[in-house]
């Protein structure tokens, strides 16, 4: 096949409004239902019950892991938060005694409501299967919203999350490695002109080498990471010693009486202290990787002291050096030391990246599971962990952009001043639709939710407002990016209903169809496989198979595919063979429907699975028929380029034949095109 056709994968939901009743659909799926729900594969967990020393080895390991993965960004945050908040307007706010107590205290409880109250203690409790994120916690709450308009607003909500969460997806690899590269300078000032040229070196292997997984690479993160914490809190241990009375700045008297007393500076402020909590959207996003326990360990156990020791060590500094403000972090540790830490951090950072890449990845996939997106070819890196996937397309895009923000900012206090206002659209989003939750599924009393909403919801929207001020620096580049992504999902949207209208149209309702079709057609020896995108739907190659050869082979096969949340489905448990049922008493001769159930990390072969050495149904005479649909618009220049665009889009989907191992010398393609 020499091109690439519609995804006859069902791997997500479809947007109601174009998912019409289909007579004998049994498995028809709206944006709430992302995917089958199977029952637990115990061929996976080798079928035996775990030990309890094997179970606390398991949870140590995903405790670690964790660490790698889903602490990453909050993690290299103390690299450039610090020195941004004194480098703001000019340095607007000086370093001085009371001004530092006052960020400090700043950051310790928005690490504290943030991360640790919002996040790991409240927010993690919406959950779908185990899975999070925006666009997860959007679905459920779509679930119990009354009519067609909340539900689709709610998802809406999600979907306008998800954007900003990629917007600041295309920052956070380039400010991360680059404040780590920066260190140079503080090492060598003359080698400031290789830091650009050295980051883009790394960014650009770390794209180039997403496609061999990270599930290979996954496994020395967390160790990596391991020791990134305790180095940040052995480097904040001294200064607190030095200048204890840093430790009374965890009193959140500090921040507000810095609050009362410069309010501008605090609002200023708070556009630097919310670097100290990006990234933590990403750890709800994450839940499906490691599961809400072991991430509420890395964070209380290791990551949450680590980061308040160290940020209170930098504070102690100032106090000592106010002109250490250039570079607080690497300043922290003697001469001999900075070298190893500059590596380290590197080592860091781009850990970071790669947990910001892999939810960029999830969320993608999250998105076409919701009718948001294609479905991109989507390989799957890791026997375990279900989000860990990697999408050639969202891959090379990224590296794009992120390369094309290196060069334009060139540093990262530059960077700065425009990461933040996304990320705080996205609390804000998450916080609502959270509310929503509370109501509808926790049944909480309002006094709670208002507690929730003015406490959380007003440090959030403190956040955003401050951020807002970053539009004209820099900070319009991830609400453009955003922007742009969002009008390609509400087209896809759109014209994905619109062409799924006009493809039932064109090829019919199977049961109530294809027995009119076959009537006194000659039959011919032999097996032909038909893949149906929708089941019930008649798929169009069969009525252009029989118009064109005026005859049909003697057995039919009807294939539908369905993954499941599950790693692995057994093979014997893999196809589901029944009879082609015209009514409930009636069946078609020789016609047969079969479903092919797989698990995620399993690759559909469906010669393996229905050749000779699987189910039988087919074998090396069986003619493979597709269909492949082109798209034409209306009469108008717009619907004629919408068409085209959507084709475009549409074309980025993976080849059936290569997808699902099919032979591609007996794969018969039907063209035909779709007027939508």
């Amino acid at each position: 096949m020499n091109s690439q056709t519609s995804d006859f994968l069902t791997e997500g939901g479809q947007p109601a409004s174009a998912n019409p009743k289909v007579p004998g659909n049994e498995t028809q799926s709206s944006p709430e239902i992302p995917l089958e729900k199977a029952p637990s594969d115990q061929g996976s967990k080798g079928g035996a019950e775990q030990t309890e020393p094997t179970r606390k080895w398991r949870n140590l390991l995903l405790t670690v892991a964790a660490l790698g993965v889903v602490f990453g960004d909050i993690g290299t945050s103390p690299l450039y938060s610090v020195q941004t908040a004194f480098a703001l307007a000019d340095g607007a706010i000086a370093p001085n005694p009371e001004n530092i107590m006052g960020i400090i205290s700043m950051i310790f409880w928005s690490l504290t409501l943030i991360v640790a109250l919002k996040y790991c203690v409240l927010v993690m409790h919406a959950d779908d299967e185990g899975e999070g994120g925006v666009l997860v916690l959007a679905a459920l709450v779509a679930r119990k919203m009354r009519g067609q308009k909340a539900k689709f607003a709610a998802i809406i909500a999600g979907v306008v999350g998800a954007t900003v969460f990629f917007g600041d997806s295309v920052i956070t690899p380039a400010i991360s490695v680059l404040s780590a590269i920066e260190g140079l300078e503080v090492i060598a000032p003359a080698l400031e002109e290789v830091v650009v040229p050295i980051a883009i070196v790394i960014l650009t292997a770390l794209f180039l080498v997403q496609r061999f997984g990270t599930g290979k690479v996954g496994r020395a993160f967390g160790p990596i990471m391991l020791l990134w914490f305790l180095t940040l809190a052995l480097a904040g241990v001294e200064h607190i010693v030095r200048h204890p009375e840093i430790v009374a700045a965890l009193s959140p008297h500090h921040a507000f009486r810095f609050g009362l007393d410069h309010p501008g500076l605090f609002f200023l402020a708070l556009g630097a202290v919310v670097l100290t909590v990006t990234g933590v959207e990403a750890l709800y996003a994450d839940m499906g990787h490691f599961g809400a326990p072991a991430i509420r360990r890395a964070w209380f156990m290791v990551a949450y002291p680590a980061l308040v020791i160290n940020y209170l060590g930098q504070g102690g500094l100032l106090l000592t050096d106010p002109k250490a403000i250039s570079n607080p972090f690497f300043l922290m540790v003697p001469a001999w030391a900075r070298i190893p830490l500059v590596i380290l951090a590197a080592m860091a950072t781009i850990i970071a990246s790669q947990a910001v890449i892999s939810g960029s990845y999830s969320t993608a996939k999250q998105a076409s599971r919701l009718g948001f997106l294609q479905n991109f070819r989507t390989v799957y890196t890791s026997k375990t962990d279900h989000g860990q996937i990697y999408i050639p397309v969202v891959n090379y895009l990224l590296l794009a952009l992120v390369l094309v923000v290196v060069v334009a900012f060139q540093d990262s206090t530059k960077l700065a001043t425009a990461y933040g206002i996304a990320v705080t659209m996205t609390f804000l989003i998450t916080s609502t639709l959270y509310a929503i939750y509370l109501r509808t599924y926790a049944h909480s009393p309002w006094w709670q939710i208002v507690l929730y909403l003015v406490v959380i919801g007003g440090i959030e929207v403190a956040f955003f407002s401050a951020n807002i001020t970053k539009i004209e620096s820099g900070g319009w580049l991830p609400l453009l990016v955003a922007a742009i992504l969002l009008a390609v999902m509400m087209f896809w949207h759109r014209w994905s209903a619109r062409a799924k209208v006009a493809l039932i149209e064109k090829e019919g309702y199977l049961f109530s169809d294809v027995e009119r079709l076959l009537d006194g057609v000659p039959k011919m020896p032999g097996t032909a496989v038909y893949l149906q995108r929708f089941r019930g739907v008649m798929p169009y190659a069969l009525r252009a198979s029989v118009e064109l050869n005026d005859s049909v082979r003697e057995k039919l096969l009807f294939v539908h595919v369905v993954r499941t949340r599950v790693p692995h489905i057994h093979h014997v448990d893999r196809v589901k063979v029944e009879p082609m049922r015209l009514t409930a008493d009636r069946t078609l001769p020789g016609a047969q429907m079969v479903t092919i159930r797989i698990g995620f990390m399993d690759s559909c072969n469906m010669w393996a699975l229905l050749g000779p050495d699987g189910a039988g149904l087919v074998d090396e005479k069986t003619a493979w028929h597709l269909t492949h649909f082109r798209y034409a618009g209306g009469g108008n220049a717009y619907s004629r380029f919408a068409a085209g665009a959507y084709e475009t889009l549409n074309d980025t989907a993976d080849s059936p034949t290569r997808r699902f191992h099919i032979p591609p010398h007996k794969a018969c393609e039907y063209v035909t095109t779709i007027n939508l």
